[in-house]
């Protein structure tokens, strides 16, 4: 994982990162996958692509989409208030009377601080955008009826080392938008797949 190796304290700060992050046990339903990270960013990154899957009746559904990714600068860029950022995307279709819930913007973004308060991720210079896409079928898809998608734009900037937590917390963000039910208290998530 990771695409720069530029030596020095920084780059043994952006492994370790790494290390923390491929210690994270995802739900059985949740695959990640590395994809090719921003480069102009921030001399460090890392990008990962998540899919929540559901099997039903044998067949593979997809229930939400996501994207996690890490910069990281040790010249602190002043908007972030660190040197590091997560920037973070996830995407889902919901129920059509969910999507008409004038509060669903607020609820969406309290998904995501409640995930990063209940996984202890310690962070600051927080950011986003809940968009709701209300899409409805005419003539030759009338019958389809309509669809609800919500997308939550988000980037804030740890304040501890840990970024494993935050990966945790955003894949609980996934699986809140997917539609999963919370894992019961005690109970550990076998790793999924990591491709």
């Amino acid at each position: 994982m990771g695409n720069q190796d530029l030596g020095g304290t920084a780059a043994l700060d952006f492994q370790e990162a790494v290390r923390d992050l491929q210690s994270v046990r995802l739900r059985p339903e949740i695959s990640l996958t590395e994809v090719p990270a921003p480069r102009r960013i921030a001399p460090y990154s890392l990008a990962m692509t998540a899919d929540v899957c559901s099997t039903v009746d044998g067949d593979d559904a997809e229930l939400a989409t996501g994207r996690f990714v890490v910069l990281h600068d040790p010249d602190f860029p002043e908007p972030w208030e660190g040197s590091w950022r997560l920037v973070t995307y996830a995407r889902a279709e919901l129920e059509a009377e969910t999507g008409a819930d004038p509060l669903l913007g607020q609820v969406g973004w309290s998904w995501l601080t409640d995930s990063l308060r209940e996984a202890g991720a310690e962070f600051r210079a927080e950011g986003g955008t809940v968009t709701r896409v209300l899409s409805e079928g005419f003539g030759s898809l009338a019958e389809d009826g309509g669809t609800v998608e919500l997308e939550i734009r988000a980037s804030w900037t740890p304040t501890g080392h840990d970024l494993g937590t935050h990966l945790a917390a955003w894949t609980n963000l996934l699986s809140t938008v997917a539609g999963l039910p919370p894992l019961p208290e005690g109970v550990v998530a076998l790793p999924g797949q990591r491709r």
